[in-house]
């Protein structure tokens, strides 16, 4: 198993993101991390549990009789078993795929198309942990599959990567260049063309080009704004103009048209 092994991502945008997998050292001390916290949590819960059993004796006693210890036994261990699938599922549907455990050891859960986990991964994941667990199960398969995924991973849709590149930022940066040049193309190309469909690709690509490559940012840039150009039936841009700043140029220029930028 290669230590810094990588995965390339092409969205429906045709946008390339590539990751680097966060490898079975960094998972096991994010999770050694999470188990700590969890231990001291279980700890917790079991200290109050034990002063209520044997304060409300008589109170458990009159609601579930002669089988009151078995009961008050198999309700602790659904509480401690809620506890810990529980944790897993807040804190990586909460902070993006990561735990304290993961955010310590700068690692996160992504879905297998690059987006960010949902609460529906988060729990498959976390439901199938202790199957993971069970005689190393999860260490075996992490290291004998390519894209080191557990059997929680492989159910969910789910891979672990190193929390080196930004997913897809939720705010879209607007230079003040692309200000000036967006003012431009209003007098020189019919922005009226643009339906919403293009500018959701447009925004998509605008949001995504953090996690990119330099090649892959440059051949995707290019081919929107020459898609962008064809629509608006615009024939050429100053040389001096990136095909990035232009696609920013197109992105508020046409919010300005309809209205949505709000300075």
């Amino acid at each position: 198993m290669h230590i810094f092994r990588r995965v390339k991502f092409r969205t429906p945008e045709s946008v390339e993101l590539e990751f680097t997998l966060a490898g079975i050292g960094n998972r096991a001390l994010a999770l050694l991390i999470d188990y700590q916290v969890l231990g001291l949590t279980i700890a917790i819960f079991l200290v109050i549990w034990s002063v209520l059993v044997s304060q409300l004796g008589e109170f458990w006693n009159s609601i579930f009789g002669e089988q009151s210890a078995l009961w008050l036994l198999a309700i602790a261990f659904g509480v401690l078993f809620a506890v810990y699938a529980g944790y897993f599922v807040f804190f990586e549907a909460l902070w993006q795929g990561q735990t304290p455990g993961k955010r310590f050891a700068k690692i996160r859960v992504i879905r297998d198309d690059g987006k960010p986990v949902g609460l529906a991964q988060a729990a498959l994941r976390a439901l199938l942990r202790p199957v993971d667990e069970i005689f190393f199960i999860g260490v075996f398969l992490i290291m004998l599959n390519r894209k080191e995924k557990r059997l929680g991973d492989l159910i969910a849709g789910t891979i672990v990567i190193q929390n080196e590149l930004p997913i897809a930022s939720k705010t879209i940066v607007i230079s003040d260049r692309a200000k000036s040049l967006s003012f431009e193309l209003v007098q020189i190309a019919d922005l009226s063309q643009i339906l919403p469909d293009d500018f959701a690709v447009i925004s998509e690509y605008l949001r995504r080009r953090a996690a990119m490559s330099v090649k892959a940012k440059r051949s995707v840039s290019l081919k929107l704004a020459k898609q962008v150009k064809e629509i608006i039936h615009l024939e050429n841009i100053p040389p001096d103009i990136s095909s990035d700043l232009f696609l920013e140029a197109i992105y508020w220029a046409y919010q300005e048209k309809n209205g949505e930028n709000k300075s």
